[in-house]
């Protein structure tokens, strides 16, 4: 199966950073030059870049443009509860709007985050996760596609973890979680039901089961004000 054109440039990119072409703090080419690089419109060279944004490879800064990201500060969390479990326990009704589903190779971030091969399938999934009928994330999420083949589109896409412990009969074990900000963009505000340039908590996830293989990756977005973020020690 063929990569999609915006994650070879995703690849590239990435490789470049990590082979100092460019480097932290230092601003890349703007859209214009590497839509003519790579010979693509500027349309995909913009979900190429955003991907890298979402993965905290590349910031935006208003009006200056696209930069290689510094470390951001990570706190390890413990304990895992996925969204559908967090909502009920506040009471509230869970569920989920499937905007893509496919099977396919995993960008480098993906392969990295995994811990699996380049030839690798994943199934990479994009939702929005609601409380009452309310929109609170945007997620897009990686999986090994070995490890959920034997499972239904409904049951992976509707609740993983609940598919993955009653009908897999594994254990999820610990969980990564790096917390960020940003603002919506286009995309954002239309899933969301936001304005554009509202702020969102922005979270990248690996989670393991209990043998320590990494079983998913996730870059989500939460509406700010729908959504708060608690540390317990």
């Amino acid at each position: 199966m063929q990569e999609p054109m915006y994650i070879k440039i995703h690849n590239q990119i990435k490789r470049d950073i990590e082979n100092k072409k460019y480097v932290v703090g230092q601003r890349i080419p703007a859209e214009r030059q590497l839509a003519v690089k790579f010979n693509v419109s500027r349309m995909t060279l913009r979900q190429a870049i955003k991907t890298l944004e979402d993965e905290g490879i590349l910031e935006r800064r208003l009006g200056s443009g696209t930069y290689v990201a510094s470390q951001k500060v990570q706190e390890k969390m413990s304990g895992v509860m996925s969204f559908t479990d967090i909502t009920r326990s506040n009471g509230q009704v869970p569920s989920s709007n499937l905007i893509s589903y496919r099977i396919t190779k995993p960008s480098l971030s993906e392969k990295e985050k995994l811990n699996i091969q380049a030839d690798d399938d994943v199934l990479r999934m994009e939702r929005v996760r609601s409380a009452d009928g309310i929109p609170i994330c945007y997620e897009v999420a990686a999986i090994p596609y070995n490890l959920v083949k034997d499972f239904s589109k409904e049951e992976i896409s509707t609740s993983l973890y609940d598919t993955l412990k009653k009908k897999g009969g594994y254990e999820i074990g610990n969980v990564t979680e790096n917390i960020g900000a940003s603002i919506a963009n286009e995309n954002d505000a239309r899933l969301l039901s936001v304005r554009k340039g509202e702020a969102l908590v922005t979270r990248r996830q690996v989670t393991e089961l209990s043998d320590g293989r990494p079983f998913e990756y996730v870059r989500a977005f939460y509406v700010a004000e729908r959504f708060e973020f608690t540390f317990a020690k």
